[in-house]
């Protein structure tokens, strides 16, 4: 598994929020790609990376510190927010970004996800979060009538690289994630799914590690800056066999 340390952004810093709340945001660097830096020197081989302005205005906002962290760092970069058409694909990727996460849009118009991932095989990731096992979109303000699982099947056979699956209840929370509907989920479906939400402790990663499931990996965000866990320690954990 691998461990993903999540870099969200708001107004250009590094911020966390409290179950999606763009209200309840703690700004916990000034400096992202510092914070992508020490995350990299700390052995995480990825980084996650959230343009939360962007998944609320529809289009890329963070853009310049996306770019700095880019400029900053070695590792790959997966991001999302505000990535709703093939244009701003084909952009971010030609800029240096590994992984786009589609997530409003994958509910809105799959068949966008499903040609981005042909024209960018390995590139195209999707995001489906959750609140109370249904799709939330639109910076979590609005949720569907679609279950997670019932999306996560419409991409099955599409190309896709990965599901990054958050239950948005569990979010910054530090209340442990949702494991039973994280395994649940990566039982059901053949892509390769990353858990997310409210990973909070060592304990946590080895839960998700022991779920009897296939996961890829984990997002952390606050935890890792809260000190509650530390990311060389939990990157060794989750790469060991």
């Amino acid at each position: 598994m691998i461990l993903y340390p999540a870099i969200d952004l708001k107004d250009g810093n590094c911020v966390r929020l409290v179950k999606g709340e763009m209200d309840q945001a703690t700004v916990f660097s000034d400096d992202p790609a510092a914070q992508a830096r020490a995350f990299q020197d700390a052995g995480c081989e990825w980084l996650h990376l959230v343009d939360l302005n962007g998944a609320f205005a529809g289009e890329p906002v963070n853009a310049a510190p996306v770019e700095a962290i880019l400029k900053a760092c070695s590792i790959p970069a997966q991001l999302g927010g505000g990535i709703r058409d093939i244009a701003t694909i084909e952009r971010w990727l030609s800029r240096g970004l590994e992984r786009v996460i589609l997530g409003t849009v994958a509910l809105r118009n799959p068949a966008l996800v499903k040609e981005a991932a042909r024209l960018f095989p390995g590139h195209v990731a999707v995001g489906i979060d959750a609140r109370g096992g249904m799709v939330a979109v639109e910076g979590w303000a609005e949720t569907s009538d679609v279950t997670a699982l019932d999306l996560a099947r419409q991409f099955e056979d599409a190309g896709v690289s990965a599901i990054i699956y958050t239950d948005i209840d569990r979010d910054g929370a530090m209340q442990g994630p949702n494991v039973a509907a994280t395994a649940a989920l990566a039982n059901a479906v053949s892509i390769p799914v990353i858990a997310s939400g409210g990973v909070s402790s060592m304990d946590d990663l080895r839960a998700l590690k022991a779920c009897g499931a296939p996961l890829n990996g984990a997002i952390s965000g606050r935890a890792l800056y809260d000190g509650a866990i530390d990311a060389a320690e939990a990157a060794a954990l989750l790469k060991e066999a």
